[in-house]
């Protein structure tokens, strides 16, 4: 054999085997590669969605954590303001609750004191009866001189 009839042999062989390469093992090959590239594609997708989906999840957790925060500050200066209005209110009832302790005090004082007043008068009257006895020397019916002693304790 020759060398050309070798090389023009090996020329058809490796022809066939490239026609063969490419109708039966090429074709599944480049499935596979496109099944994969896109597989790929759609997991770098996926990511991606993930990824935009985790940061407006993240944006809406800071969102609520900030409405959470704003409600607890509101809410703390709302107790602020009440405990305050209580303690106010408080106050105002302590306030009115002293003056009519101290109100109802000064009438039972003055109360006491007219009573007192009286007490002195009827004493002053007995007395001033009894001085008149002793002057006229003479006893003075009370009873006879009703009116008599109603005057002179009113005078006193």
């Amino acid at each position: 054999m020759s060398i050309n009839a070798t090389l023009f042999v090996q020329a058809v062989v490796f022809l066939l085997l490239v026609w063969f390469t490419m109708k039966f093992v090429w074709p599944p090959i480049a499935k596979a590669l496109d099944e994969r590239a896109q597989k790929i594609a759609a997991g770098l997708a996926s990511a991606e969605k993930a990824k935009a989906e985790l940061a407006s999840a993240n944006q809406r957790v800071e969102q609520e954590l900030q409405a959470s925060r704003t409600e607890t500050s509101n809410r703390l200066a709302d107790a602020e303001r009440r405990a305050q209005q209580i303690v106010e209110e408080a106050k105002a009832r302590a306030t009115d609750e002293a003056n009519k302790i101290v109100a109802a005090a000064r009438e039972e004082a003055e109360q006491q004191a007219v009573r007192a007043r009286e007490a002195l008068r009827e004493q002053v009257a007995a007395l001033a009866v009894k001085g008149a006895e002793q002057i006229l020397r003479k006893e003075v019916d009370a009873n006879v001189h009703a009116d008599l002693l109603a005057r002179l304790k009113t005078e006193l």
